[in-house]
């Protein structure tokens, strides 16, 4: 009786390395957009190792650029691998890895932030949001630039179980850096949590926690107060902070998941006693204070321009 073998894995053809796909296109990092090239390919097989196990996975690929990551996942024999990349220069190279993996990669010409992620994938492949994770995965390597307006969106998808959370709790793992020129790569894997730590509106959260680190470096109290209106601002400040039981002296990044759990607890008990308190926003009151100082000053000028008017007025009679 014959013994059958492995499975074959599929592996990609002998291709040009990244750095000669850069020179044939003539592509270079944009400054302006935050774009980082990653030439090793041992350092791109290690984010994908990050990601887990990929075999027969669907993938979504945010922003491949010249194709390093790209690589790296077709060679961890994924079913389909979508990429979507938004800089029109990239496009040709990726055609040359879509032409060596017949039918494995889908190349999308558009932009992360808009594209609808939960129409890619098939519908076969949604599980309940209590099961394990589906063979869905996203892997990125972030443009600084873009990268904390995409992940704030994708929270707010978890919370709503949405876009590329149609699937269930679908597993990301990304790259960021903190600056263009840094060649280090911090990589981070997602997993979403079948219960929220925080059970508020996705809203609510978001607004307390960027109000809190708007001032990163300043106690925490300093934060807190600018989701009031400066006419209450100290009492509510207090008030809210000693309902919570945190301590106005402590950074933002010193405050435990706990604690800004509570946060957000009280600041919506706070927001039901008064309705007008969540619409509140304190870059609009200061706008509008600004306003008034403007407008003030051009009437007392009109008002010192009438005064000298009639002195002079005067004087001739």
């Amino acid at each position: 009786m014959a013994v059958s073998g492995n499975l074959a894995t599929f592996r990609l053809p002998p291709l040009p390395t990244i750095g000669d796909i850069i020179k044939l296109f003539n592509l270079r990092a944009e400054r302006q957009l935050s774009q980082n090239f990653l030439l090793d390919l041992r350092l791109t097989d290690k984010i994908v190792r990050k990601a887990g196990k990929l075999r027969d996975a669907y993938v979504l690929e945010v922003g491949p650029g010249p194709g390093g990551i790209t690589r790296s996942i077709l060679n961890a024999d994924i079913t389909k691998l979508l990429v979507v990349e938004k800089d029109t220069r990239f496009i040709p190279g990726l055609k040359m890895l879509e032409e060596a993996a017949p039918g494995k990669i889908q190349i999308v010409h558009g932009d992360i932030l808009t594209y609808k992620v939960e129409k890619a994938f098939p519908k076969s492949l949604r599980k309940n949001w209590e099961n394990d994770p589906p063979d869905v995965h996203i892997i990125g390597n972030l443009p600084f630039s873009v990268s904390t307006h995409l992940i704030i969106k994708w929270l707010e998808n978890v919370a709503s179980r949405d876009g590329p959370f149609t699937y269930g709790r679908t597993q990301m793992t990304l790259t960021f850096q903190k600056e263009v020129a840094e060649v280090d790569v911090g990589v981070v894997h997602f997993t979403p949590l079948i219960n929220p730590q925080i059970e508020q509106p996705f809203k609510l959260v978001e607004k307390v926690v960027q109000s809190v680190f708007q001032f990163r470096r300043k106690y925490c109290h300093r934060g807190v107060a600018i989701l009031f209106p400066e006419a209450e601002r100290l009492q509510r400040t207090e008030e809210m902070l000693m309902r919570a039981d945190v301590d106005p002296t402590l950074r933002p990044y010193e405050l435990s998941i706990p604690q800004f759990k509570s946060l957000c607890d009280v600041y919506r008990g706070l927001c039901e006693e008064n309705s007008a308190l969540f619409p509140y926003n304190f870059r609009e009151e200061l706008r509008q204070k600004k306003m008034m100082k403007r407008s003030r000053k051009y009437i007392d000028e009109e008002d010192e321009e009438e005064e000298e008017e009639e002195e002079e007025e005067e004087e001739n009679i």
